[in-house]
């Protein structure tokens, strides 16, 4: 099975390491990139081939399109005389449908979507895939195990794929500006950033493992934390007056909805 990742940015470059990872020979493995230096670099970094978009969908029988949303119709208008339905085409643009990408390619070619999120830079990446109207069991299995080795892949069907981009694609960032506020927090009360920033990273992790390992519902351990009358119970009770909780649904929700307002790229 030959690959190619078209229009490879960080994205593209961590899903290309994960599968070099996993055992894929590089003679395999084909890589485009918007500017003729990356994808030179690309190809000197990871010892594989970089070659023009229509000669990536001619050579490989995956191809993963990892360009930004607006610039997937140059693309499709790029490859679409040159894909077949004996290829599998999995998109990870934010936002664009497979009804959008099969209306412009051959009838029948087989189209999976994805939302994975940062993290697949360091092996950690939750990724949701869908199938389109072409696409069967053995597409999907072959996207699972293309995606595995960057972290958690889940089946959803397409309709949830907005929430999915609101909850885990954006994900991240609510964490990390959640850490910032905390590390504010920590220098205010006097504690250097250097030290502030050490403390909440690695509580962030550890609560992070807890959450994965101990099968536990979130509610379950925050309240293993929350002594009666004690300093956590206090700190939750400002949480709720300001309407943490509140602000983060809405927040998600309006992600949600400019994913939607995302999903007819150019």
């Amino acid at each position: 099975m030959t690959i190619a990742i078209l229009g490879a940015g960080k994205l593209g470059e961590a899903l290309l390491a994960g599968m070099l990872r996993s055992g894929h020979d590089p003679g395999d493995l084909f890589v485009t990139a918007r500017r003729s230096g990356r994808a030179e670099e690309l190809s000197a970094r990871h010892g594989v081939e970089a070659v023009s978009n229509p000669a990536a969908a001619a050579r490989a029988d995956v191809l993963i399109l990892t360009v930004k949303p607006q610039d997937m119709t140059a693309l499709i208008g790029e490859i679409t005389n040159v894909v077949t339905p004996d290829h599998l085409v999995i998109s990870v643009a934010a936002g664009v449908t497979t009804a959008f990408l099969e209306h412009r390619l051959a009838v029948g070619t087989p189209v999976v979507r994805v939302m994975t999120n940062t993290p697949v830079l360091v092996d950690e990446a939750m990724s949701a895939i869908s199938a389109g109207a072409h696409a069967g069991e053995e597409h999907l299995s072959r996207t699972e195990d293309l995606l595995t080795p960057v972290g958690k892949v889940v089946r959803v069907p397409e309709a949830q794929q907005d929430a999915v981009t609101a909850l885990s694609g954006s994900g991240p960032a609510y964490f990390f500006y959640l850490v910032e506020s905390m590390i504010d927090a920590g220098i205010l009360l006097g504690i250097p950033r250097g030290v502030a920033a050490q403390l909440l990273v690695q509580t962030a992790v550890g609560a992070a493992v807890m959450l994965r390992d101990s099968g536990e519902h979130p509610v379950m351990l925050r309240e293993a934390v929350t002594s009666p009358g004690g300093t956590t119970i206090t700190a939750i009770r400002e949480l709720e007056k300001h309407g943490v909780r509140a602000a983060l649904l809405a927040a998600i929700e309006a992600a949600r909805d400019r994913s939607r307002e995302l999903a007819s790229p150019g």
